[in-house]
């Protein structure tokens, strides 16, 4: 029988709220791999989303506290990661926010305190994990974050997350560096749109998922299924050779210098409707 991908290997996902989110679906892959998981949440309300999920696991897997805007709360997190486990072999960092009644409009109305708080769960979050995760991860492991396209290029209703994904994707490159040095690789996969909780808050994210499907080279949009396969080939060691890299599983929609010529008339349908 062929070892599994994540045999033997131990890691914690930050971010998982629900059974339609990305980083559930990453879980349920690296699960399938024989990954032993780590979960955590952010608060009671959250845990009790998290525990119903995590009994669906093939091994039970550790369920520990983290509030990423309390740098308190992060170092008890990895604290306890080590009391349990000692080392770690991969992290998932799947946390982003802002302000949702912001990310309409302009960009440049973003107030100052929803410009800071964006950057610090969206990006510093994930320097942070990076920091506390380093004196726990074996030689060999990886650490992967998730981003999305809003980073390289303008798009509706994404405003100032945006903004903080490109800082999220520099700080990448930069932690690929400094994390190099002890044999762990750094990367991010920048998914394509999801129909997820935190996807909600974007405006006319429908339109969105419509328009994506209709102009996408695959011409359909991706699953979570199908980022948890990638996240877990770059978190194996199938990804041995890769860091720093920003990964697109968005089923080639990134490519397309413009839209599909073909589907013009329901393009134009899906950007009209409502109007």
């Amino acid at each position: 029988m062929a070892k599994l991908l994540m045999e033997g290997k131990r890691g914690l996902i930050m971010g998982l709220a629900n059974d339609k989110s990305i980083a559930w679906g990453i879980a349920q892959a690296l699960n399938e791999q024989g990954a032993q998981l780590a979960i955590s949440y952010q608060n009671e309300a959250l845990e009790k989303r998290v525990q119903p999920l995590a009994a669906q696991l093939d091994k039970e897997p550790l369920l520990i506290k983290c509030d990423v805007s309390d740098s308190e709360s992060m170092v008890s997190c990895f604290k306890e990661l080590e009391a349990k486990w000692g080392k770690i072999d991969f992290l998932v960092h799947a946390i982003a926010f802002s302000d949702r009644n912001q990310l309409r409009g302009r960009t440049i109305d973003t107030t100052k305190d929803n410009f800071k708080m964006t950057m610090e769960i969206s990006c510093y979050s994930f320097l942070e994990a990076c920091k506390y995760a380093s004196p726990l991860m074996n030689e060999g492991g990886a650490i992967v974050t998730l981003t999305y396209m809003g980073s390289e290029r303008v798009l509706p209703n994404y405003n100032i997350m945006g903004v903080a994904k490109a800082a999220l994707e520099a700080s990448v490159r930069y932690a690929a560096m400094d994390m190099g040095e002890q044999g762990v690789r750094v990367n991010a996969v920048s998914a394509g749109p999801i129909k997820t909780l935190a996807a909600s808050g974007i405006g006319d994210f429908r339109k969105m998922l419509h328009w994506n499907a209709l102009n996408s080279a695959l011409e359909r949009n991706i699953t979570p299924e199908e980022v948890g396969m990638v996240v877990t080939g770059l978190l194996s060691d199938c990804g041995a050779g890769v860091t720093g890299e920003v990964i697109h599983v968005d089923c080639g929609y990134h490519i397309q210098g413009m839209l599909r010529m073909k589907n013009i008339k329901e393009d134009v349908e899906v950007l009209t409707e409502g109007m």
